[in-house]
């Protein structure tokens, strides 16, 4: 384990977890979009996508809210002030897709944040569907950009690969 867990940024040579020393980076402008999928059945989609907007909006205030309290969250994550956070919602036949996008001018990157924001919008969605559809479930979390900072920019391909 200790060969192996020098490749793993929160653990130290040991194995043992810590919080990733970031005292001597530098301080860039960081971003991460990250997106979600909520499926439901494509009656309740239709009819959701027509209602009233208020579910939608409390979805992308649960995202924002979550996102600022990520390090609170996920141990070892270091607690960021997001300089920039738009979690969008838009319905669609049988889904409803959460992205997020996460800026910051810090040390490290802003990836938990995004994802979160992206859990828990999709979160709020199903418990907003979950008396019409019992069956709606949230899947697909997944990063899909970063930059910033010294490894630079990295995008997933839409073929579940990556790129850069």
């Amino acid at each position: 384990m200790a060969e192996r867990a020098g490749s793993f940024t929160h653990l130290d040579r040991q194995g043992h977890a810590r919080m990733v020393d970031v005292t001597g980076k530098a301080v860039t402008a960081r971003r991460a979009l990250a997106r979600a999928v909520v499926h439901t059945s494509a009656e309740v989609a239709g009819v959701f996508a027509h209602c009233d907007p208020d579910p939608l909006v409390a979805a992308r205030v649960a995202g924002v809210q979550a996102a600022k309290r990520t390090a609170e969250l996920i141990p070892l994550c270091h607690p960021l002030p997001v300089s920039r956070l738009l979690v969008e919602v838009h319905p669609g036949d049988h889904r409803i897709e959460v992205t997020a996008l996460a800026e910051v001018v810090e040390r490290t990157g802003v990836e938990m944040e995004a994802l979160t924001a992206c859990a828990v919008a999709g979160l709020s969605l199903v418990a907003a569907l979950k008396g019409a559809d019992p069956a709606a479930w949230l899947d697909e979390l997944t990063l899909w950009h970063k930059s910033g900072g010294r490894s630079g920019t990295w995008e997933r391909t839409p073929a579940g690969g990556t790129a850069g």
